[in-house]
C-alpha cells in the first residue's frame, strides 16, 4: 500500500525523561559525590557488589576470589577494606582453622545496591 501526501505518517514517540537533578548546580553535585564516585569506579568495586546483590547471606572472601578472576588478591583485599571503611560492607572474622572471613552489606550498602539494580537490569536488557 502506497502512502499518499494526505495520509499522516506515524512518528515514533519521543522519549521524554526529566533528570531527577534538574535545577541542581552540576559543579556542586560533582563535589558532593566525589568520594563515593571514586570508590565505586575503582577497578573491581562494581564487580564486588554483584555477589552481594544476589543474596542476603554473607559472602566469603573465597567466593569473591572465585568470581573476580582478573583482579589480584591485593586489589581485592584493598577494595574490601575500602568498602568496609566507607560503611558499605561489614566484615566478620571467625577464629577458626582455616580462617573464615565473611562480608555482608550494611544498611548504607543495601541502599547502594538498591540504587544500582536498575542499572544492572538495563545492562542485562542491552547486553
Amino acid at each position: 500500500m502506497r502512502e499518499t501526501k494526505r495520509q499522516k505518517v506515524k512518528k515514533l514517540p519521543v522519549f521524554d525523561y526529566r533528570c531527577g537533578f534538574e535545577g541542581y548546580d552540576s559543579q556542586q553535585l560533582m563535589v558532593q559525590t566525589t568520594k563515593l564516585r571514586n570508590l565505586i569506579t575503582k577497578r573491581g568495586t562494581f564487580e564486588m557488589l554483584i555477589p552481594l546483590c544476589c543474596t542476603t547471606n554473607p559472602v566469603r572472601y573465597k567466593q569473591f576470589r572465585e568470581l573476580m578472576k582478573g583482579i589480584s588478591s591485593k586489589t581485592l583485599a584493598r577494595r574490601l577494606k575500602e568498602l568496609e571503611k566507607d560503611g558499605i560492607l561489614e566484615r566478620q572474622a571467625y577464629n577458626e582453622i582455616p580462617p573464615r572471613v565473611e562480608y555482608k552489606m550494611t544498611k548504607k550498602g543495601q541502599e547502594l545496591v538498591e540504587s544500582i539494580i536498575t542499572l544492572f537490569q538495563w545492562m542485562i536488557k542491552w547486553s
